[in-house]
């Protein structure tokens, strides 16, 4: 091949050298979206994605549209020629299973999901800017802190793992009482310290895995945010259905690749998919009911989490 005709197939590979610019090009073949909105997606900062950006337009992969004062950007698909299609269907092909790239793919849909729809006049001109109003004023958990009230007030739950007691501390308000157990003695002074004027919520130091509660003692279980630290994530789903007549819910990450965790964090388990998490429960005699990943939240810069309701088998 001569020098002159391979210019055009190194015009197109040379950028594609980098994971960030090789997203950024996966997500805008699918969307439409602003810098921020980039930003958020990858959870970059906007001068990466902005410098990224402007060498993928420079090399021709990648188009640019304003409206108004904003600058929308998406996959040139019309004017790659036929090496760069190759080119561009051979990496797309690679990255497909890619932890952060699934990551992507979620926090897009909730990006997109949030921009101003104002389709019916919803609540006149409020329309498609109620959501976004709705988060201003009361915040994103209102989305959930209602369904609490589902929760039978008769109910005696145990928050294993209650860290510094914030979820302890929205169940006492719906059920008769909360056990909060945590094996940390710092975290439960936390927790007593944010709780000290509710009084149907008592604090227990032990490890998830040896609990001191006779069989049968509470209606639900949650463990949030637990499994993953602990060596045997089954042990401890296995006191948890000694301890509970009725649902357990795990709240935890989903399967990712932030191996880095494990040092930063003491992490022992990289998340759990639906399947992993399925094995663990069967293990510890238990049936996993549901398994719902959570929206992710564009600002946020973890895994995305998931919920799931266990019972006994």
């Amino acid at each position: 091949m001569s020098t002159t005709s391979a210019l055009p197939l190194l015009q197109w590979i040379e950028p594609l050298n980098d994971l960030a610019r090789l997203r950024i090009l996966r997500t805008l073949e699918a969307n439409e979206l602003g810098v921020g909105e980039l930003a958020a997606v990858l959870q970059l900062p906007q001068s990466t994605v902005s410098r990224h950006l402007k060498r993928l337009l420079e090399a021709g992969w990648i188009i640019r549209r304003s409206v108004g004062t904003a600058a929308l950007y998406r996959l040139a698909q019309s004017t790659l020629d036929d090496s760069a299609r190759t080119i561009w269907t051979l990496a797309e092909s690679a990255m497909a299973e890619i932890p952060v790239c699934l990551e992507d793919d979620q926090r897009a849909r909730e990006v997109i999901s949030r921009r101003h729809v104002d389709s019916r006049r919803f609540f006149g001109d409020l329309g498609g800017e109620w959501t976004d109003l709705r988060e201003t004023l009361f915040g994103q958990t209102l989305n959930m802190r209602p369904l609490l009230g589902f929760l039978d007030p008769d109910w005696i739950v145990a928050d294993l793992g209650c860290g510094t007691g914030q979820m302890a501390g929205e169940l006492a308000n719906w059920v008769q009482r909360v056990e909060a157990i945590d094996r940390e003695e710092a975290m439960l002074e936390a927790a007593r310290k944010r709780l000290v004027d509710v009084d149907n919520i008592g604090f227990h130091r032990a490890d998830a895995c040896e609990l001191p509660f006779d069989d049968h003692s509470f209606d639900a279980t949650i463990l949030s945010l637990i499994l993953h630290h602990l060596e045997d994530p089954s042990r401890a789903l296995t006191e948890a259905r000694r301890i509970t007549t009725g649902p357990i819910m795990v709240l935890d990450m989903m399967s990712h690749d932030r191996k880095y965790y494990r040092d930063t964090m003491g992490h022992l388990h990289l998340g759990f998919s639906s399947d992993v998490l399925a094995a663990t429960a069967e293990k510890s005699g238990l049936r996993l009911e549901k398994y719902v990943p959570l929206p992710l939240d564009p600002g946020s810069s973890g895994p995305p989490v998931f919920v799931a309701r266990l019972t006994a088998r």
